[in-house]
C-alpha cells in the first residue's frame, strides 16, 4: 500500500468465485429482508433459516433500521454457506450489521479425504430503490490457520440510492501467535447503478489473500489485518466537495496504526487498511461513516449496541480523534 493516496485499482468485468467442495453434513442458511418507508421511519419484513436469526430491530435518529444478524453456529467450515438478500424500498434506510465476530475454521490438510481444504462461503446480495440507504457493517471476520473463506457480494443500486460498506479481516488469531499459514480470504465486490441511459458499474473490485501476497509490500507486508471500505454516494460529488471530503478521511487516520489510503470512485470513495489493529480499522472506517452521514446532512451515526460497548471511536480523547497526539 504504501504512501500512496489512493485505492488499489478495480477491474471492470465482474470476477467469479470457484465452486466450494463442500462436506459431509454443511450448513447452507439464508435470511431475506424487505425495508419500506413508513414516515420518519423504516421498517421491515424478512425471515431467516438456521443457523442465521434476525435480531431486534432499533431505530437510530438517522431514520436508519438498524438490524444485527445472529449465526448461532459459533463459527463457519468448509462447505458451510450463507445467503443474505435484501431489498429497500425507495426511500427507506437500513443499518445491517452482526452479533459478534465471524470466525472461520480451517480445513487444510486436515482431511485425509479433501487434503486441500474445503471453503465456506458467503453470498450477499442488495436491491436499492430511489432514494435508499443501506449501511452493511458486520463485525469482523477471523479467518483461522488454513482457513478458506469466499465471499460475493452484489449491489444494484437505483438513481439516488446510497451503499455503504466496510469489512475487517484479521488472518490468524495473531494473539496466540498463529499465522493464517495455507489459507485463504476471497472477496468479489460488484456494484451496479442504474440509469435513464443503462445501467454502469461503478466498482468491481476483487481481492484475495493468501500464500506470498501475505508477506508481499503490495499485498500485506506481514500485517495481520485487512479493511476495506466503499461508499457508493447517492449523487455526483464535486470535485471540490469530493476532495475536501477526502482530506477529511486522511485527517481522520491521526494516532492509529496501520498503513490506511482513501481515494475517490466516479460517485464515492474507497479506503483500505493494513496494519495490526482490528480496532484501528474499525475506529478509521466508523469516523468515514460519521463524515459520509454529515456530507448527506444526516444524523451522526450511532453505534449499534452489538458493538464493542466500551469502543468510542467519536470520542475527542479516543485514540487518533481529530487533536489527540
Amino acid at each position: 500500500m504504501g504512501a500512496a493516496e489512493h485505492a488499489p485499482m478495480a477491474s471492470r468485468t465482474p470476477c467469479p468465485l470457484p465452486p466450494a467442495p463442500a462436506h459431509a453434513d454443511p450448513w447452507r442458511a439464508e435470511a431475506w429482508l424487505r425495508f419500506h418507508r413508513q414516515g420518519e421511519r423504516t421498517s421491515h419484513q424478512g425471515g431467516a433459516t438456521a443457523p442465521l436469526k434476525l435480531q431486534r430491530a432499533f431505530q437510530q435518529s438517522s431514520g436508519h433500521c438498524e438490524l444485527p444478524l445472529l449465526h448461532t453456529a459459533g463459527g463457519l467450515v468448509g462447505g458451510d454457506q450463507l445467503q443474505v438478500e435484501a431489498t429497500l424500498e425507495a426511500g427507506s434506510r437500513a443499518l445491517l450489521t452482526s452479533v459478534a465476530a465471524q470466525k472461520v475454521y480451517g480445513t487444510v490438510g486436515r482431511s485425509r479425504r479433501s487434503p486441500d481444504g474445503s471453503w465456506a462461503e458467503q453470498a450477499l446480495r442488495f436491491q436499492l430503490a430511489a432514494g435508499s440507504d443501506l449501511e452493511w457493517l458486520p463485525q469482523e471476520l477471523v479467518l483461522y490457520a488454513d482457513g478458506l473463506f469466499a465471499q460475493r457480494l452484489e449491489v444494484d443500486l437505483a438513481a439516488g440510492a446510497s451503499f455503504l460498506a466496510a469489512e475487517i479481516v484479521r488472518l490468524g488469531r495473531t494473539a496466540d501467535q498463529e499465522a493464517l499459514g495455507s489459507g485463504r480470504w476471497r472477496s468479489a465486490l460488484s456494484i451496479r447503478r442504474q440509469s435513464p441511459a443503462g445501467p454502469r458499474w461503478e466498482l468491481v473490485d476483487c481481492l484475495e489473500l493468501g500464500g506470498p501476497a501475505l508477506g508481499e509490500e503490495h499485498g500485506l507486508a506481514d500485517q495481520p489485518v485487512f479493511g476495506s471500505l466503499v461508499w457508493a454516494a447517492p449523487e455526483p460529488l464535486g470535485g471540490a466537495a469530493l476532495a475536501k471530503l477526502l482530506d477529511q478521511c486522511r485527517a481522520e487516520r491521526a494516532g492509529l496504526e496501520g498503513e490506511m489510503a482513501c481515494g475517490a470512485l466516479e460517485q464515492g470513495l474507497v479506503a483500505r487498511y493494513r496494519g495490526p489493529s482490528s480496532q484501528a480499522a474499525r475506529y478509521w472506517f466508523s469516523r468515514i461513516w460519521r463524515l459520509t452521514r454529515a456530507q448527506r446532512g444526516l444524523a451522526a451515526p450511532e453505534l449499534p449496541r452489538v458493538w464493542p460497548f466500551q469502543e468510542t471511536p467519536f470520542a475527542a480523547d479516543a485514540p487518533g480523534a481529530s487533536g489527540s497526539p
